[in-house]
């Protein structure tokens, strides 16, 4: 693969470019957008962004830790993030994960939209269910949501919650919408059906929640967790 076919991942921010790079290089920002919470997140965001990492704040550009690279541009009145992808074969342990990396990307750099444009300071809370797909249930379709069109305000039955939203992003594998109901958070789920590469396929979805308590958030866990582990036994 050469330089100019890596992967890249493009979003463009309704804010300027101080504020985005604001949220790439302050670790308390970061933990309100970068994955989801586990006790590792703290760790993980100082290996991938402040470990062996190559930041230029003059250019707004960053290599992070094994190689992607990020960097930030005036666009309009708002902010293009640009993540390049390292050049897949350089470390083949880490080969075998680049797929499921770059669709993490995908999703994290929606959800850092999401938390700049829609939740600034914001303090998330986040279930997350990731697993394998060995049935290759086509997640959009299982949770309804694939007749949701982009600019339209939408109102659906989310694993017995009825929900309001609008459409956040689709990618290839993904669908971001937001959900009034988690105190106008949002939901990504994505879903892969099995390939030669990836035998068991993949499945994930992640609710970033605000301002729920904990009785309605451990209510939210406990559906999902027997809508998810119906159909993906062997899941998180």
């Amino acid at each position: 693969m050469s330089d100019d076919t890596r992967p890249r991942i493009e979003v463009t921010i309704a804010a300027p470019v101080d504020v985005v790079w604001d949220a790439l290089r302050d670790r308390e920002k970061i933990r309100h957008w970068f994955g989801w919470d586990y006790d590792g997140l703290d760790g993980e965001i100082d290996l991938i962004f402040f470990t062996e990492t190559v930041e230029d704040a003059s250019t707004r550009t960053l290599r992070l830790h094994g190689g992607d690279a990020i960097s930030l541009e005036p666009h309009g009145e708002g902010t293009r993030v640009t993540l390049t992808r390292v050049l897949r074969g350089d470390n083949p342990a880490l080969d075998a994960y680049y797929e499921d990396v770059t669709e993490g990307w995908i999703t994290f750099m929606h959800q850092l939209r999401f938390a700049v444009e829609r939740r600034p300071g914001a303090v998330r809370r986040t279930l997350s269910f990731v697993g394998g797909n060995d049935d290759a249930v086509h997640l959009i379709d299982a949770l309804d949501l694939a007749h949701i069109a982009a600019g339209t305000p939408f109102q659906v039955n989310l694993v017995g919650e009825d929900v309001k939203g609008e459409m956040w992003y689709r990618s290839d594998h993904q669908l971001g919408i937001t959900v009034d109901a988690w105190g106008n958070g949002l939901l990504i789920v994505s879903s892969m059906a099995p390939t030669p590469d990836k035998p068991k396929g993949a499945a994930m979805a992640i609710l970033s929640t605000y301002h729920l308590d904990d009785t309605p958030l451990a209510d939210l866990d406990s559906r999902w967790r027997a809508w998810w582990t119906e159909r993906f036994p062997g899941g998180e």
